[in-house]
Parts: C-alpha cells; structure tokens; sequence
C-alpha cells in the first residue's frame, strides 16, 4: 500500500464527533507550552541531579566551540548575554528567540585559525585511527569459565559503585569539595543506583547481545532512541538528531557542540569487558559506539578507557594498563597530548595534588564536563592508586570535576584485574543489588545478577559466532 493510500484510508473512515469545549485545546491539557518552557529553561541554568552543583548548557556550548577552534561572534555574545539576562527573568518568548539565534550563531561560527586546537590531527573515523596505531594480537581469556563471570560482576559492581560515590558530588572543583567535606572516603548519603551514564552502556549491551562483534553504530544508535528517553549535552542532541533520521557518524556531528566532553569517555568499559583481552576490538567497539553521539577528541576518549579495561583482563600492573593504552592514542591527536601530560605531572610529583593543580591550570578553559581534564583526573587515580581500590576511589572522588563518570570509568580496571575481593565489603551496598534506571523495557530495573548473566551470555554468543565464521 502506497502513502497516500494510507492516509486516504485514515482519512475516508474518520468519523465526525463533536469535541467538547474543554477537548479542544492542546496547551491546558496536555501542557505543551510548559513542558518547552521547561525543557529550554534546563539550558539556560540547571543543577546536576545527584549533587545539585549549577550548570548553564547554554554557557558551555560557546565554550565548547572555542574549545574546538571557532570563534564565536561578537552578535553570538551579545546574544549569550540576552539570554542569561531573558532567564534570569523567565521571559520564555524572548527566550525562545534568543536560543534559536544562539545555536544557529554556533552552527555558522568560523574556524580560528590561531586556535592550537588545528595543530593536531583530526580523526574522522576508525580506518583512519587504526592506521596510525599497531595493537598487538589478542590474548586468549576463557569466556566460559566461573572466574570471568566473577570478574564481569566484580567490574558491574565496581563501576555502581563509583558511579554511587561519584554521584553525591560531581561538578564541584576539589578544593570546594575538601572545604565542605573534607578527606572522603566513605559515601556521604545512602547511596543508590540511579545514574544516567550507565544507561548507554546498557543499550550497547542490548545492541551488542543482538549483533555481537558485528554491532555497528546504527544498531547502537537505534537502542538508543528505542529504550532512552532523553540524554544531556552531546547525548541529548544525538538521540534529537537520530530521530530527525541523522545517523552515525552524523548524529554525533551535526550542530553538537558538545562531541568532545566525556560522554563517550564515560561508557567505555562495557567495549572493554565484552573484548577481554582484545584491545584492539574494544578500540572498534569504542569507536562506533562514540560516533554515535561524539567526534575526534571525543571518541578517542571511549577509546583510551575502553582499551584500559580491555588489557587489564590479561595485565595486572595498574601504570602499565595505563602506559600501553596511551599507545594506542594517535600521538599526533590533541587527546594525546592531554594524557601525556597528566601522565607527566604524575612522573614529576610525588603528592597527587600538586599533579592535579597542574593539570587544572593547564586545562582550565574547559568546562567540567569536557573529556580532557577529566581524562586527567583518572590517570592520576589509576597512578597514585598503586592498584588499592580503596584509594583510587578516594582520589578519583577528591579530584571533582565530572567524578561518577571518572569513578565509574576507572573502577572496574581495577576489579577486573583481582576480582571481586579487591572491593572492601562495606563499599557494597544492599542496593547494589539492583539497578534501577529511566530506560524503557528491560532495563528499567534489572538485578545485577541479571546483568551479569545478560553480558557474559552475549560474550559467550558473540565468541561462538566468530569461531564459525
């Protein structure tokens, strides 16, 4: 049947009714204009769920184009500065306006050719990352045995729990954090599972369990719009983006200026744990999972942690997991130089302090959320940490910045190279026992021993139809 036989269709058997007077309208009852409003309102200024530390989007997007090497206009200013101004007021008409003309300034804002940003290398896709880079053949880890699964739990475990630690105070400079709370080590409330940055692990796993090694970035991106509502930043505008029928690599492209912060950094582990042993297609993994919603600096982020937990299956120095992935970033990439440098200030100084100071000097034109001074913070961890779970996330935690990605991230290297003993008993909560998320379909609320059981079986699938092939 042709369309417009279908619509005909609709149309020749709609009946006549007559609407009563209070059915007639869209914006009293089913609050239209509201929902806009607010949605536009959390650009402008909002604070972070779990911790309640202040963000303004709409800041952040002018500050991330700058990162990238544009230049915003003196008109894309005046125009920042008239919506700061239309919120503080909650003027939405203006509002409104305001942010139409914003974003169009940012999608047509020109390349600054004095930006240090064009001195790097810019990776538009895997074929041309793995050209610059040699992974070594992958190393045998049996799938089927009980000590992987006990290692797949311990890394689903591990990154609850520092995304729960994380959680309680991500967006706050660890200088503020010492101020308000000191050395911490213990959660500061009860904590819980309710974190969005797992959530896109998950439709990985779900797009993963379907496809296996041959997953690509549209299956990722059709799990995503499938079972997640909605996202923030680079997340938010590529699900928008894949909606409107812009898919991979272009949903991560287009008119997202926020395609290098750490959303794909922070859901790396998952294409490291179905690849144990295998950095080389967590690398792939990580890669079409990050184009999905992110670009260049970006992705290689997804990379460098994918790969981390990837090798830390079959290699249990901490500094040397950490040295081999940062051969495995392009050297002449700007993320590059980023790791290299905290990896330096690490070598440099004996108190981890004085490495982060150095590393928040150094990249303090980026906002909190960006890939690069959070990439910082976990090298600084995993180094400092000499391997003790206890004190990579206490660090990792006082760091600050974005700390639930951080944690969440870095966590699991550590227990999937000892397992689940390395996690002190008190860290683990009874309500780890269950995740619970604002997914659609099975992931709403899962146990973990479900989860679990749902990644080692698509491994197990996955390695079964590579072996027939």
């Amino acid at each position: 049947m042709k369309a417009w036989e279908m619509a005909q269709k609709v149309y020749t058997n709609a009946k006549p009714v007559i609407l009563k007077e209070e059915e007639q309208t869209w914006t009293e009852n089913t609050n239209v204009s509201e929902f806009y409003d607010s949605n536009l309102n959390l650009d402008w200024g909002s604070h972070v769920p779990g911790s309640g530390a202040p963000e303004k989007i709409m800041i952040a997007a002018v500050q991330a184009m700058e990162n990238r090497g544009y230049q915003i206009s003196e008109k894309g200013y005046s125009l920042l500065e008239q919506g700061l101004k239309a919120h503080e007021e909650q003027d939405f008409v203006s509002l409104h306006k305001i942010s139409a003309s914003l974003r169009r300034e940012l999608a047509e804002a020109e390349r600054d050719d004095t930006s240090p940003y064009w001195n790097y290398t810019y990776y538009h896709s895997f074929e041309e990352y793995e050209r610059k880079v040699t992974f070594p053949d992958a190393r045998e880890v049996d799938v089927t045995q009980e000590e992987f699964r006990e290692k797949t739990e311990a890394a689903w475990l591990a990154q609850i729990i520092g995304g729960a630690m994380g959680t309680m105070v991500e967006g706050y400079t660890s200088e503020n954090l010492y101020k308000a709370f000191g050395s911490v080590h213990e959660y500061l409330r009860e904590p819980n599972t309710y974190n969005d940055d797992i959530t896109f692990e998950l439709a990985f796993l779900d797009a993963f369990s379907q496809k296996g090694y041959e997953v690509t970035s549209e299956d990722i991106a059709l799990s995503w719009v499938g079972l997640i509502p909605c996202g923030w930043s680079a997340e938010e505008l590529a699900i928008r983006n894949i909606k409107n029928g812009i898919f991979p690599p272009e949903s991560g492209q287009y008119r997202n200026p926020f395609n290098e912060w750490i959303g794909a950094q922070m859901r790396a582990a998952v294409c490291g744990m179905v690849s144990p042993g295998d950095p080389y297609t967590a690398a792939r993994l990580a890669w079409a999972d990050g184009e999905v919603s992110h670009a260049n600096n970006g992705i290689l982020g997804e990379v460098f942690n994918a790969v981390m937990v990837s090798y830390a299956f079959v290699e249990n120095d901490v500094s040397r997991v950490v040295q081999k992935a940062m051969e495995w970033i392009p050297k002449d990439s700007e993320y590059y130089s980023v790791i290299r440098f905290a990896f330096e200030c690490c070598r440099e100084y004996e108190d981890w302090h004085l490495a982060l100071k150095a590393c928040e000097e150094k990249y303090r034109k980026y906002n909190w959320i960006h890939a690069y001074p959070n990439a910082c913070c976990e090298i600084i961890a995993l180094l400092y940490g000499h391997g003790s779970f206890e004190e990579t996330l206490h660090i990792i935690t006082m760091c600050g910045i974005d700390v639930d990605c951080n944690a969440g991230s870095i966590m699991p290297i550590l227990a999937v190279q000892e397992g689940k003993r390395v996690i002190p008993e008190r860290l683990i909560s009874p309500a780890f026992s269950r995740l619970d998320t604002y997914m659609r379909g099975k992931y709403r609320s899962i146990t973990l021993e479900q989860l679990v059981d749902d990644t080692c079986d698509a491994i197990r699938r996955a390695k079964q139809k590579e072996e027939k092939r």
